[in-house]
C-alpha cells in the first residue's frame, strides 16, 4: 500500500498545474508583472515540494516507521501552505503583512529536506 504522503504529493502537484494554468490565463493582465511573478513563485515552489512529498511517501514505504520521514512530510506540507499559500494571498489581495509568513514556510521546506537527507544517510557499520 502506498503511503499517504505520496497521495498528498500527487494532489499538490495537480493543484500546482491547475493554479499555474489559472495564473497564466485568468490572472495575466489582472495582476501587475511583479505580483504575477510572486504568484508564479508560489506555484513553482508548490510543485517542487509536491514532488518532495512524493519522494517522502516512496521512501516511507521502504523505511516504515522512520520518524524523520514523517516529520519531513509534515514540514513540506506546512511549507506549501505557509510559503506558497502566503504568496498566493499576497499576489491576489496585496496584503503585504503575509510577506512575514513566507520565510517560515521557507524554513519548513529547508528543515523538511534536511530530515529527508538524514533519513537517507547511510548508517555507520559496527567495526568487528
Amino acid at each position: 500500500m502506498l503511503h499517504k504522503q505520496t497521495a498528498f504529493g500527487a494532489l499538490y502537484a495537480a493543484l500546482a498545474v491547475a493554479l499555474g494554468a489559472f495564473g497564466a490565463h485568468a490572472l495575466d493582465g489582472r495582476l501587475t508583472g511583479d505580483m504575477l511573478q510572486v504568484y508564479e513563485t508560489g506555484v513553482r515552489y508548490q510543485m517542487y515540494h509536491a514532488l518532495g512529498l512524493l519522494a517522502v511517501g516512496l521512501l516511507a514505504e521502504r523505511a516504515a516507521g522512520d520518524r524523520r520521514l514523517a516529520w519531513a512530510g509534515r514540514l513540506l506540507h506546512a511549507g506549501i501552505w505557509l510559503f506558497s499559500g502566503s504568496l498566493y494571498v499576497l499576489s491576489l489581495t496585496g496584503v503585504t503583512i503575509l510577506g512575514a509568513v513566507t520565510p517560515l514556510g521557507g524554513v519548513a521546506f529547508i528543515a523538511g529536506w534536511l530530515l529527508i537527507a538524514a533519513a537517507c544517510w547511510p548508517k555507520k557499520r559496527n567495526a568487528r
